[in-house]
């Protein structure tokens, strides 16, 4: 990206739960990092007035205000050519986010967002990847709880096992790695409506999906275990995670000789855990039927979203098991409130990496948070109050 932008910055969604959240961030940062930013949504009443709480704090920098609508293409575009990045939580993706993602890849644009569907992430690496890497966009999807713990984690602890072993033998080994999240939180109606959205189109995309590449990287397909490093019960989770992970392999090419990634939900207790297995299969299923996936939207509406006091409450384990060249590495990055405190922070802090750091990795494209920032993004990350280190 060589032309000058109105906006380092632009927050795309303002109004909505997590988008105040993330305003609310960006707004402390910005008394100690200076940066251009502003407001879009389709409200100017509403993006003035999350401005004017914002002005309460003292030495915040205040951002100006874009209207947009992703129903109309013209001020979509306009908001993609006025910033370096524009971070999105306008969901669900799959209905509402390829406008968007269209205009920063033909503007070169970075862009990223907070999405868990991976029928969303893999239309628009099929659609648009091409055009990103012309353009020199960074189109980073899933820059929240899902999933820059596993991706970052997954990074930090190669680089420690690489640091074990040496250059040469890390990259002539097979690499083994292994990730599980113990967590504890709450969601809200945005959050909600988006993960009902995803399931009932979930059933349909999986008989239409790319088959995976036969190459060097490869899924780990434990079902079930105990994780002797962690005292854990782990069970294989059906999320994003694992795609993302892999993909970023795929992208940067440096993950070792051979290498797989298994993703796992992790719990002390066993029951809990096919607890948890069995709510998820449960609201599945009545996603799939018109009746009973209307009567799920109606259990939390959009804009709804834990109080503050919830949301102090939430917590997230990240942890990693690294096993290449006789060797075995343990990390853990962990912090607050997974839904919503945390993933407006890690949302935040990803889209001013792309706006204002210089030594981002080359990769462009539809692409993911540690092929798109890697290294730099960490830092970044603990400043926002994460932690990331060996166990």
């Amino acid at each position: 990206m060589t032309t000058t932008r109105r906006f380092d910055l632009v927050l795309f969604g303002a109004t909505g739960f997590t988008g105040g959240l993330v305003a609310d961030y960006l707004a402390g940062i910005s008394r100690e990092e200076s940066f251009t930013w502003a407001l879009a949504g389709r409200s100017s009443s509403k993006l003035l007035a999350v401005r004017d709480r914002l002005a309460t704090g003292a030495g915040v920098s205040l951002p100006e205000v874009l209207v947009a609508d992703v129903n109309d293409a013209a001020s979509i575009r306009e908001l993609a050519a006025s910033a370096t990045t524009v971070i999105t939580t306008v969901g669900p993706y799959w209905l509402y986010g390829e406008p968007l993602v269209r205009a920063c890849a033909e503007a070169g644009t970075h862009y990223v967002d907070l999405t868990g569907e991976p029928q969303f992430v893999h239309a628009m690496r099929e659609k648009y990847d091409a055009l990103a890497r012309k353009t020199g966009a960074r189109i980073v999807t899933s820059c929240g709880f899902e999933s820059i713990p596993p991706d970052i984690t997954v990074l930090f602890a190669l680089n420690e096992l690489k640091k074990r072993i040496g250059e040469a033998a890390f990259q002539s080994s097979d690499i083994v790695v292994k990730g599980g999240v113990n967590a504890g939180g709450t969601i809200s109606g945005g959050t909600w409506h988006s993960a009902v959205e995803a399931m009932s189109s979930a059933r349909e995309w999986m008989t239409k999906r790319p088959s995976q590449p036969r190459d060097h990287v490869h899924a780990v397909k434990t079902p079930v275990y105990h994780d002797r490093h962690f005292g854990l019960w782990a069970l294989n989770m059906p999320t994003i995670d694992p795609e993302v992970v892999r993909h970023s392999a795929r992208v940067r090419g440096d993950y070792g000789h051979d290498f797989s990634y298994g993703h796992f939900m992790m719990m002390k207790n066993p029951l809990g855990l096919a607890a948890v297995a069995a709510g998820v299969g449960g609201i599945f299923t009545l996603a799939q039927f018109k009746a009973t996936k209307n009567w799920l939207l109606k259990q939390r509406l959009p804009g709804e979203g834990p109080s503050e006091a919830q949301r102090a409450k939430g917590w997230f384990h990240m942890n990693v098991v690294a096993q290449g060249g006789g060797e075995t590495v343990l990390c853990r990055m962990a912090g607050g409130d997974p839904g919503y405190g945390d993933t407006a922070k890690m949302l935040a802090e990803a889209g001013l990496c792309l706006a204002l750091d210089k030594t981002l990795p080359e990769h462009t494209g539809v692409i993911t948070p540690a092929s798109a920032m890697g290294e730099a993004l960490m830092p970044r990350l603990a400043r926002a109050g994460l932690t990331l280190g060996l166990i």
